[in-house]
C-alpha cells in the first residue's frame, strides 16, 4: 500500500508520514500542491492525504484537477478549515473524506483503513495462487489451510507479488510500491523480506511459489 501525503507544514507531514510508515505503509510526501499534483499523476498511489491550504496549488484545485484527469485515487482532506461550507466544498471537489485539524492520528488511520478496504472490495479482495490464499480485508494468509502470520510489510509485499502472479516483479517496482519513492533499492532490505516470506510460505512444501528470476526480480509462479 503506497500513500501520498501533501502537506506544507513539515512537522505535520513528518508526524503523519512517520506514523503511517510505522503501520507498514509506503509513504511519499509533497510539500506543495504542484509537487503533489505531479506525483499523484505520475505515480501509483492507493490513497492521498491532502491539506487544503498549501502553496503553489491549493488543495481544492489539486483535487479538482485530479478528478478532471480521471485520477480516482481516494483522497482524505486534512485541514484547519472546519466550517460546513468548507467541508461541502472539499467533498464536492472530489474528496472522499474530510478531517479537521487538530486531529488524532488514530482517527486518521481508521479513516484511511476504511477507504482502503472500500478500494480493496472493488478490486479483488481474496488472492489465490495454488493453495496460497491472501484475504486483503481480513488481513489473513493461509497455505494448505494453515494460517501464516506475517508482519505488515511482509503482508503488503506478498499482496503485491500475488497481484502480479506469473509476472516478473522488479526490485524497483517493489521498492516504489511496498516502500516509497526515496527507498534505496541497492540495500538488502528487499532480499531480507523475500527470504522471510520464503521461510513462512514455502518451507516444508514441495512446490516453491516464490521464485527468483536472476538479474530481473521475483515472481510468484503457479
Amino acid at each position: 500500500m503506497r500513500l501520498l501525503v501533501v502537506e506544507d507544514e513539515k512537522h505535520i507531514a513528518d508526524f503523519v508520514s512517520q506514523g503511517l510508515r510505522e503501520e507498514g505503509y509506503a509513504v511519499d510526501v509533497a510539500y506543495d500542491g504542484e509537487r503533489g499534483y505531479f506525483l499523484a499523476g505520475t505515480e501509483d498511489y492507493q490513497l492521498i492525504v491532502l491539506d487544503l491550504m498549501i502553496p503553489k496549488m491549493d488543495g481544492i484545485t489539486l483535487c479538482r484537477n485530479l478528478r478532471r484527469d480521471k485520477i480516482n485515487t481516494p483522497i482524505i482532506m486534512l485541514t484547519a478549515k472546519h466550517s460546513v461550507n468548507d467541508k461541502v466544498n472539499g467533498l464536492e471537489s472530489g474528496a472522499n473524506d474530510y478531517l479537521t485539524k487538530p486531529f488524532a492520528f488514530k482517527e486518521l488511520l481508521a479513516r484511511i483503513r476504511v477507504l482502503l478496504r472500500q478500494g480493496a472490495a472493488t478490486a479483488s479482495s481474496v488472492l489465490e495462487v495454488d493453495d496460497l490464499v491472501l484475504d486483503v480485508l481480513a488481513h489473513q494468509v493461509t497455505r494448505a489451510g494453515q494460517e501464516i502470520v506475517l508482519t505488515t510489510k511482509e503482508f503488503f509485499l506478498l499482496e503485491f507479488l500475488l497481484r502480479h502472479a506469473n509476472e516478473v516483479v522488479t526490485r524497483t517496482a517493489i521498492s516504489e510500491q511496498v516502500w516509497d519513492i526515496n527507498f534505496d533499492s541497492t540495500t538488502n532490505v528487499i532480499d531480507v523480506h523475500i527470504n522471510a516470506l520464503r521461510r513462512k510460505i514455502d518451507l516444508g512444501h514441495d512446490h516453491q511459489l516464490i521464485q527468483t528470476i536472476r538479474g530481473r526480480g521475483y515472481m510468484i509462479r503457479t
